[in-house]
């Protein structure tokens, strides 16, 4: 026959009420206060409450059975009172662990650091929280039941090898390249005779005559260098006479007329530098022309620039190299490649924006100076790195860590860097190796735990110190 325990004055006053059971939440609170009182029982072995077999939420201060005819187990003292073990796999297991495990301390609830070496309750009534040997480390890392771990909903992937790549969407216009934007002006005084029938908004093409231009100084070169050329002079006479037209940007097509016909033209044709539209055009019939007066401007179309404002935060993950994609606003459904070729050396103070020059070939001209575009800018690495979940991620502002999942419900916090983000991943350069498991959900519910553990542990070290200084200096009174 099992020997009972002499129970307490509230254990008395629940039997004198005919209670052979007792619920769940005030089951803990007396049995903390039968461990804490100075009432023990006969045997230190005897149960302090029995438990339903099948770890039902049903408990009892005296030997009961269940409807089939099954006994309640007994906890003995020194069980975990918790409660808080509903995912192991039967109420005998939970006993036996019980027993193996020992209370270190109680911390408080509310994680004040404060401990005791008994059970007690907080000022609202709350129960302190058993703190087992073995659960608080040196290292950081935290211990989890499985229980807890699961009502957490704590999950663990592990680091892999792949591609971080993300989009930087930004607005933009199109604008002319101005390496392909050219003048015509002479360098010297003289007249338009004609101008050909081009008018601005046209395209021309290289070597197409502009105008007609007659001057007297272009003459006289002319004749300097056709004396020279009919006399058969060799060598720096005919060069430097050849120069001379040179210099004043004669047409090279009109030298060659010269030197074929030997005849002086009255006036002589002014041809387009390169291809592309006029732009402008100052040239008309008579006029007189001083050197260096633009007559013409034309620019190339076929390769643009695409200026494009890019938020601060996201200047660090573009590159010169980096791809680009275009989209005009006024050509839906169609897109242009490009290539980062330069990034502004200043940030607009207003916007917090930084000018990012992209240079998109426009073979067909479809793309218009002044157009307004949307872009996205493809960042990222080429080749696969270590990376992680950005939820694994836990950032104070100052550091970065993660919390390495050691396995049987340890957790250790790690310092990570960093590098880019991209597709809910973020790429981690030290700190990690490929195949560690990191927490990537509930992380900062177990970073509190660990946290509050080092503080209580820093506190208890404190008071450790301060208990042994006191009993130093008595020690040394004489």
């Amino acid at each position: 026959m099992i020997r009972l325990v002499r129970l307490g004055a509230a254990a008395a006053i629940a039997a004198a009420a005919g209670a052979s059971f007792v619920a769940r939440g005030d089951l803990p609170r007396l049995a903390a206060n039968l461990v804490a009182s100075p009432i023990r029982a006969a045997d230190a072995a005897a149960p302090i409450y029995f438990r339903d077999p099948d770890g039902k939420p049903f408990y009892s201060l005296m030997p009961k059975t269940t409807t089939d005819g099954r006994n309640y187990l007994p906890v003995p003292p020194g069980a975990d009172l918790s409660f808080d073990k509903p995912d192991e796999p039967s109420a005998a297991g939970n006993a036996t662990a019980n027993v193996s495990r020992k209370v270190k301390y109680y911390r408080n609830p509310m994680g004040l650091p404060d401990t005791s070496p008994v059970p007690k309750k907080d000022s609202m009534g709350m129960d302190y929280i058993a703190v087992y040997e073995g659960e608080d480390n040196d290292d950081g890392s935290v211990k989890l039941s499985p229980g807890k771990i699961q009502r957490t909903g704590a999950r663990s992937e592990p680091v892999v090898r792949q591609t971080v790549r993300s989009i930087i969407r930004a607005p933009g216009t199109v604008q002319e390249d101005e390496r392909r934007i050219s003048v015509v002006a002479l360098r010297f005084e003289g007249f338009v005779e004609s101008v050909a029938n081009v008018t601005t908004g046209e395209h021309v093409h290289k070597g197409q005559v502009l105008m007609n231009v007659y001057s007297p100084a272009l003459s006289s070169a002319a004749a300097e260098y056709l004396s020279a050329f009919n006399a058969g002079a060799t060598g720096q006479a005919l060069k430097g006479a050849r120069r001379r037209l040179e210099n004043l940007a004669t047409p090279e097509p009109a030298i060659r007329e010269l030197e074929r016909t030997r005849d002086i033209s009255l006036s002589v044709p002014w041809l387009a530098p390169q291809d592309g539209e006029i732009l402008e055009r100052n040239a008309v019939n008579g006029m007189r022309a001083g050197p260096g007066d633009v007559l013409f401007r034309i620019a190339d179309h076929r390769l643009v620039w695409v200026l494009l404002d890019v938020a601060e935060r996201d200047l660090a993950q573009v590159t010169v190299g980096t791809k680009v994609t275009i989209r005009p606003r006024a050509l839906r459904g169609q897109s242009f490649a490009g290539t980062v070729s330069l990034i502004y050396p200043h940030l607009n103070a207003q916007t917090r924006t930084a000018r990012i020059r992209i240079e998109v070939p426009n073979p067909d001209e479809l793309l218009r100076p002044e157009m307004y575009v949307d872009a996205e800018i493809e960042t990222g690495t080429s080749e696969p790195v270590l990376a992680v979940r950005d939820s694994a991620v836990l950032d104070s502002g100052t550091r970065q860590a993660v919390l390495v999942d050691k396995g049987e419900g340890r957790f250790e916090p790690r310092e990570v860097k960093l590098g880019r983000h991209g597709g809910g991943y973020v790429e981690v350069k030290d700190g990690l190796a490929e195949g560690d498991a990191v927490v990537t959900s509930a992380n900062f519910l177990i970073d509190a735990e660990s946290n509050l553990k080092a503080a209580l542990k820093g506190f208890a070290d404190a008071n450790s110190a301060s208990s042994s200084e006191r009993a130093g200096s008595m020690g040394a009174k004489p």
